[in-house]
């Protein structure tokens, strides 16, 4: 069984694409973007034959048969891929012969709440906030495999001087802007208040550095992002914040406790900004869980 799975980024949607290695035999060959590569190689407790391949490399894979491709992403530049590659099976996305964007009955699941969806963006929108159904138990479903909580997979990383009992990663990018909770800095203050260790998360040259701050904390607190999902995979105990992202995605592995924004229907996959949006959370709801997260009791603080 030879399997190419095509996923790029963004590299927290790549984490929460690695539980499907548990399920796949043989060979597999992951097409991703160059700064997930590190993330992908030496991965722990996977036992197939995994080659990672960049984005830039991709002609290596021209002419290869692959028993299944698994195309995750949804334009037409990565589709493109498929041309280069035979397959027996596609699941996913793929560009048809109008030029536009669809993909397979059985990858429907997903793809009908995303961008391309055959229902059209408001509609895909629509269903994607009724949808309760997580992201592996969607991508599961639709390969024949049954989602029973299969862990992320993670590569070993050495240990960096950034340890603490509670870990902030309050940036949230350019895409999201209403990610970012706008109480970060005064819950910095309270958890110090309390005799807790807090440290924000830097800027690292690499991922693996950042996987290791990560796990140098008993909790993390953040949005829906890359960092809760290395923390989910580390099985470091992380709250979340979703303000204008689904909740229902992020399988929570008995891990993660969600605070869900009251103002979500309002704000859900906006990509503007409106600072209701990032202070609608309770800040004395998130201080209690992260000290709850942190196990605060055990070192005497509650």
């Amino acid at each position: 069984m030879e399997t190419l799975i095509v996923k790029l980024g963004a590299t927290g949607d790549v984490v929460r694409t690695t539980p499907l290695l548990h399920r796949l035999n043989g060979r597999v060959v992951w097409l991703t973007a160059e700064q997930n590569k590190t993330l992908l190689q030496k991965l722990l407790g996977v036992p197939l034959d995994l080659h990672v391949v960049t984005w830039e490399e991709r002609s290596v894979l021209a002419g290869r048969t692959f028993d299944l491709v698994i195309q995750l992403e949804d334009d037409a530049e990565t589709a493109s891929i498929q041309k280069s590659v035979r397959t027996k099976r596609l699941f996913g996305a793929y560009e048809g012969a109008n030029g536009r964007m669809s993909y397979t009955d059985d990858s429907s699941g997903w793809f009908d709440l995303s961008l391309i969806s055959r229902f059209g963006r408001t509609e895909a929108d629509a269903r994607k906030l009724r949808n309760r159904r997580t992201y592996q138990d969607l991508i599961f479903e639709g390969l024949g495999f049954n989602f029973t909580g299969q862990e992320y997979c993670l590569p070993p990383v050495a240990t960096t001087e950034l340890k603490g009992d509670v870990a902030i990663a309050p940036e949230a990018g350019q895409v999201w802007p209403m990610k970012k909770w706008a109480h970060y800095d005064w819950l910095k203050s309270e958890l110090e208040r309390c005799g807790l260790k807090v440290n924000f998360l830097p800027t690292r040259p690499t991922l693996l550095e950042h996987l290791a701050d990560v796990q140098g904390h008993r909790c993390l607190v953040s949005g829906d992002s890359l960092p809760m999902h290395l923390a989910l995979g580390s099985r470091v105990a992380c709250v979340a914040l979703f303000n204008c992202t689904s909740p229902w995605e992020i399988h929570d592995y008995g891990i993660l406790t969600k605070f869900v924004s009251p103002l979500l229907d309002e704000f859900f996959y906006k990509r503007v900004f409106d600072a209701r949006a990032t202070t609608a959370i309770s800040k004395d709801a998130v201080l209690n869980a992260v000290l709850q997260a942190a196990d605060a009791r055990s070192i005497g603080v509650v």
